[in-house]
C-alpha cells in the first residue's frame, strides 16, 4: 500500500518551518518520496498532532483558512 501525501497545496512554512497546509515539518516533506509506509504514517500523525495544537492556539486563524 502505498501513502498519498498529505499536501493540501496551502504550502507556507511557518517560522518553526512546520507547513501550515499539512502540518509536516519542511524534513518531512522534503523525505516523504524516500520515507517507508511505517515512516510516512508516523509523519501523518504527529503532523495531525500539530495541526490540532495550531487549531487550539490560533482558532480564527484555523476557522479563516478552513485548517
Amino acid at each position: 500500500m502505498t501513502i498519498p501525501s498529505p499536501c493540501i497545496k496551502n504550502c507556507c512554512l511557518d517560522q518553526a518551518d512546520i507547513c501550515i497546509g499539512c502540518g509536516r515539518a519542511l524534513t518531512e516533506i522534503t523525505q516523504w518520496t524516500v520515507s517507508s509506509d511505517s515512516e510516512k504514517q508516523q509523519i501523518l500523525t504527529e503532523a495531525e498532532q500539530r495541526r490540532k495544537q495550531r487549531e487550539a492556539d490560533y482558532p480564527t486563524y484555523a476557522a479563516k483558512y478552513d485548517l
